[in-house]
């Protein structure tokens, strides 16, 4: 019978969940910010821990074993049981003061996170943010795994997201796309809202179909009678704006992703049964740290000053 060594680590529990996630020790080294070496040795300490071998080879991959999948099944509890230890300790202050670690990403950096930090510590000057670029499609686990406490993610209608277990997805914000452009195509009269079908003949500058946004707006396009010809696979917004405008394609864009490039001339067009993207908040479940409740609410307002009808939107048209 095999006997343990010691108590768990909730480190190398961590990294243990990762792996069963992953299932590479350079993925979880990356996901982790550790080399490969000290995410290896991680594994050994745990099996010492628990008196039995939890990965093993089976080819040229590292794989699972019994007590390996076991321990991984707990392991998520237990490491969420721990964070929410912490997070009810630091609730017990009377004040909100502390560090805040938000996830963001690009485009939402450049139009929500400066508004929102200026107004937090108008509010809170206790509260420290620091904040970390995540992968959009990845930043619901980045909080579930505590990576940041809360971070901003997009939801579509026509394609949603998943369900992550112990985290919320809270709306702030669901606002249409319209299409954009050099200039307008012939035989579409000015002033009128198109249809999807109608545009049928443009070249298309999207996001790859492997993201979620990608994959999105192709679903979305499918259902209203579009099969979108793509000539500019772009990740980047701000990045497909300006290569629309230089009139290399059409691209999709949103009241707040025009705040990104203001001053660039963008033919408009407007479509009938538009999509739309849902600008939401990951936030725990469990939200029993103050800074994260108080980052929520200033959030919710900020997002509701900056779409207000007559809100400064910068210079140039506006979808």
């Amino acid at each position: 019978m095999a006997t343990t060594s010691g108590r768990l680590n909730f480190s190398q529990l961590a990294t243990l969940a990762e792996f069963g996630r992953l299932g590479t020790l350079a993925a979880v080294a990356e996901a982790l910010g550790y080399t490969p070496g000290a995410v290896s040795q991680q594994m050994s300490a745990l099996e010492r821990s628990v008196g039995r071998p939890l990965v093993e080879r089976s080819g040229r991959q590292l794989v699972l074993t019994d007590a390996g999948h076991v321990l991984v099944a707990h392991a998520e509890s237990l490491i969420e049981a721990e964070r929410a230890a912490r997070l009810a300790v630091a609730a017990l202050g009377s004040d909100v003061a502390g560090p805040l670690r938000v996830g963001t990403w690009g485009s939402m950096a450049a139009t929500l996170l400066a508004p929102v930090v200026a107004e937090l510590g108008r509010r809170h000057p206790e509260v420290t943010v620091r904040s970390k670029e995540v992968d959009l499609d990845e930043a619901a686990s980045e909080v579930r795994r505590g990576t940041v406490d809360v971070a901003f993610g997009l939801d579509y209608p026509s394609y949603p997201l998943p369900p992550e277990r112990g985290i919320d997805f809270l709306e702030l914000l669901e606002e249409p796309f319209a299409v954009v452009l050099a200039r307008r195509p012939e035989g579409l009269p000015a002033g009128r809202e198109v249809r999807a079908a109608d545009l049928a003949d443009l070249g298309w500058i999207l996001p790859p179909a492997t993201s979620h946004f990608g994959a999105a707006l192709r679903v979305g396009f499918r259902r209203r009678g579009l099969e979108p010809r793509v000539v500019h696979e772009v990740t980047d917004t701000a990045a497909s704006l300006l290569l629309a405008a230089g009139g290399l394609g059409a691209t999709v864009m949103t009241p707040l992703m025009r705040r990104l490039t203001p001053a660039t001339e963008l033919e408009v067009l407007h479509v009938a049964d538009p999509l739309t993207r849902r600008i939401v908040l990951l936030a725990p479940s469990d939200r029993t740290q103050r800074t994260v409740t108080s980052f929520v609410e200033v959030v919710s307002s900020v997002v509701r000053s900056l779409t207000t009808p007559g809100a400064d939107a910068g210079p140039g048209p506006t979808p």
